[in-house]
């Protein structure tokens, strides 16, 4: 089955290849600037491990890929994977402007023929979760992996921890009625909250050391961006796109009202609560049989 074929058949693709995509792609900067600490993160992550090629899971736009490549210079390289076309465009945009030693995959990282060992460091930011099957992903990450590599990624956990990330879809809630319920772990922004399943899924497919951390990161997005934040992100975002004039009103006036504990003045803080997960690739002769690559 060819690329395009996948993304059609596969419901996180066709989204983060539609409109979820290009609304990234247009709020890059707020975005950017509210997930700069867990880039700072995975490039403090880089820096204690010294590799020498590292893979970006779900790299989106390419900040942590560029940050990680601005670490290696010339000495090594970073790949930024994503299935979505828009961002990984707007990716390769930017690392040819800045010169960057980056490169980036646009393909499915659950099913993508990567070269065997190739990576010494795998890394997501909140870039794992979107997986219809997590341990084909895993397993095949591992393949991609040389035995002993490191694997740190990040996740969220809850969305009961997490209320800053629902607080549109509660307030929108009884204004759309068609508004999609979350599905627990189904592919999405919470797919990865049980700490037992996670570790779980790296066990299957191969990973060893594996150590999940609760971590809670202070974040902001300026106040001037929390509009185009409601009105294009998330599940109320795709909802307003072909919501009529009189209900998208409504539910915007409902959703930035309720975002007001948030706001201090020209600054919107929330705490982010998420899991730090780290991992080593096992050697192949321990790795467990069900880590083939599939």
């Amino acid at each position: 089955m060819n690329f395009k074929q996948q993304m059609e058949d596969n419901e996180q693709a066709a989204l983060w290849n539609g409109r979820a995509g290009r609304a990234w792609v247009d709020a890059q900067e707020p975005l950017d600037r509210l997930l700069a600490p867990f880039e700072n993160l995975l490039v403090d992550e880089a820096r204690a491990a010294s590799p020498r090629r590292v893979l970006d899971v779900g790299c989106g736009t390419g900040a942590t890929t560029l940050a990680i490549a601005r670490l290696l210079g010339a000495a090594g390289h970073c790949v930024g994977a994503d299935i979505s076309e828009p961002m990984i465009a707007a990716a390769r945009a930017r690392a040819e402007r800045v010169g960057a030693p980056a490169s980036f995959i646009c393909g499915d990282v659950q099913r993508h023929a990567f070269e065997p060992a190739s990576f010494d460091l795998i890394v997501s930011r909140f870039g794992i979760m979107f997986f219809d099957s997590p341990v084909q992903a895993f397993a095949n990450l591992r393949h991609a992996a040389s035995d002993g590599a490191a694997l740190r990624v990040i996740a969220w956990r809850s969305a009961a921890e997490n209320p800053f990330m629902t607080t549109a879809e509660r307030a929108a809630a009884p204004l759309l009625p068609n508004l999609p319920a979350r599905q627990p772990g189904a592919p999405g922004q919470f797919s990865f909250a049980d700490r037992d399943r996670v570790s779980s899924v790296l066990e299957e497919s191969g990973w060893t050391g594996i150590d999940i951390r609760p971590i809670d990161v202070e974040c902001t997005l300026p106040e001037k961006a929390l509009h185009g934040y409601l009105t294009r992100m998330g599940p109320v975002g795709l909802v307003l796109q072909d919501a009529d004039e009189r209900t998208r009103t409504q539910v915007i006036e409902a959703v930035r009202a309720a975002f007001e504990p948030y706001v201090h003045g020209s600054e919107v803080r929330f705490t982010a609560a998420c899991w730090m997960i780290g991992a080593q690739a096992a050697s192949a002769t321990t790795a467990p049989k069900e880590a083939a690559r599939v």
